[in-house]
Formats: structure tokens, sequence, C-alpha cells
């Protein structure tokens, strides 16, 4: 394990290692896009992260972790104090754990507290670590266990691509179909044709996701109920928990605070 400054470069294609685990500190920071030829597990111990992909973005909370495939193009963005980990898995490793279907695809996964101090174990891990027998494969047998079992998250969100709606932004609310389509200039049955087709979901579905992923990024920076429901659009505290439990399955705050499994 390597306890990075904000400033340090690191690349884990360099070294030549099954898993390799990393930690900070970080105030505000911008990765910048970049890729790796190893598979990462990103998560916080406190704050939040925003991630961005070819075309897709999603914020991590502590009591989240996300997988990004090796050789995805990926950005990640921190706005305040976060306790920064990343775990690097080489994929050939990944197949002698017949972990190959996590390799394929970006994930947002829920993190019990056993997940969450598994993760916490192998990212301070010694760089020297035994992956291979005894306790360091034991660890991570234990750890992929866990990690099939763990809840997908609905929290990436697709981006549009097409040029018309290129001004839509991650920190202020969608306006609603038919102010974005005077905007635009193109009629709502345009837009909806364009988000059905980029997104897999209509611009109310899509605009909804988005206030989902926002409220999760605002509630993870302690901001109140109120303050949220405000935001989004909402209107009030009632509105605002009755849309993300009938998402979620579970108020706000219950799901910030993660499973207790």
């Amino acid at each position: 394990m390597a306890w990075l400054q904000q400033s340090d470069y690191f690349d884990p294609d360099s070294l030549d290692m099954p898993v390799i685990g990393i930690a900070a500190e970080m105030g505000q920071h911008d990765s910048g896009f970049h890729q790796h030829d190893m598979g990462q597990l990103l998560f916080t111990q406190r704050g939040c992260i925003k991630i961005t992909l070819a075309n897709q973005i999603s914020v991590l909370p502590p009591s989240r972790v996300a997988w990004i495939p090796p050789r995805t193009r990926h950005r990640a963005e921190m706005r305040g104090s976060v306790g920064y980990r990343s775990i690097y898995l080489n994929s050939n490793y990944l197949k002698s754990f017949e972990m190959e279907s996590l390799s394929t695809q970006s994930a947002i996964l829920e993190a019990t507290q056993l997940l969450q101090a598994l993760l916490e174990r192998i990212a301070i891990s010694s760089f020297d670590s035994d992956w291979y027998q005894g306790k360091g494969v034991n660890l991570l047998v234990l750890f992929f266990d866990e990690i099939r079992e763990a809840r997908r998250e609905p929290t990436l969100l697709p981006l549009p691509s097409d040029r018309r709606l290129a001004h839509l932004s991650f920190d202020q609310l969608p306006s609603p179909l038919h102010i974005l389509a005077t905007y635009i200039g193109a009629s709502e049955k345009t837009i909806t044709r364009i988000f059905q087709r980029e997104t897999g979901m209509n611009y109310q579905q899509w605009r909804q996701q988005w206030r989902l992923v926002k409220a999760i990024e605002l509630l993870a920076q302690n901001k109140t109920l109120s303050y949220v429901a405000q935001e989004l659009g909402f209107a009030n505290d009632s509105a605002f928990v009755t849309f993300f439990r009938k998402v979620m399955g579970r108020p706000p705050r219950e799901y910030m605070a993660g499973s207790k499994r």
C-alpha cells in the first residue's frame, strides 16, 4: 500500500502485481480523464467522489464502491475532504477467482459493513503481500464472495451525446421538457427520441435519475433534507423522501447509513 499525497502521480500499470492498494487524504482534486490496464475498485471513507465515464456519470458516498473495468476511460473529482481508497486488480488474476463477469461492465455496488472492512484491509495492505497463498488469498476469497453478492445500484446516469444537449450540466437541475425544447429549438418528441435512443429512457425518466444521483451527492455533503428538496425542485421534504424511498427502497438517511449486514 502507498499513502500518497494529493499531488503525487501513481501508475498501477508500472508495478507487476496482481493486487495494489493505495490511500490518500484528498481535498479538492480532479484526476482528469485517464485509463489503466488494471481494473479498479474505488471508494471513500468519507466525503463524496464524482465519477465520469465515457457516457455515464455517478457519485460515490462512503457506503458504496465503484468498479471500473480495465482500460475504461474515467475521471474522478473530489470537492471536499475525502478519505480516498483504490484497489487495482490484474484482469488475469480476476480469472483465477472466476470473476470475469466483474471485469466487463462498470458498476456501483452497495458496500456492507463487512465489505467496507475488507476493502479497507486490502487497500492498506503492503505492496509485498502474497496474494497467491496463505492469509492473502484467504482474504480475497471472502472479499470476492462479498463482491458477488453486493447489490448493484441504479446510480450510473447515462449521458446523451447529441450536440444539441451538450449544455446539460450535472451541477444544475435540468429544465422541464417543454422549456428544454424551447431552449434548444427541437420538439419535445425529438428530444424524447434522442434520450430513448442514447440513454435507454425518456427525458422525464432521465431527469428523475439525475435528481436521484444529485441527491446522493448532496446528502454525502451532509446537506439537510430541506436543502436537497429545494435544490432538486421538490415541493417539500416529504415529496423528496417519498421519491427517494420509491426508487431506492428506503428513506435517504437510512440509505446513506448503508447496509448493516
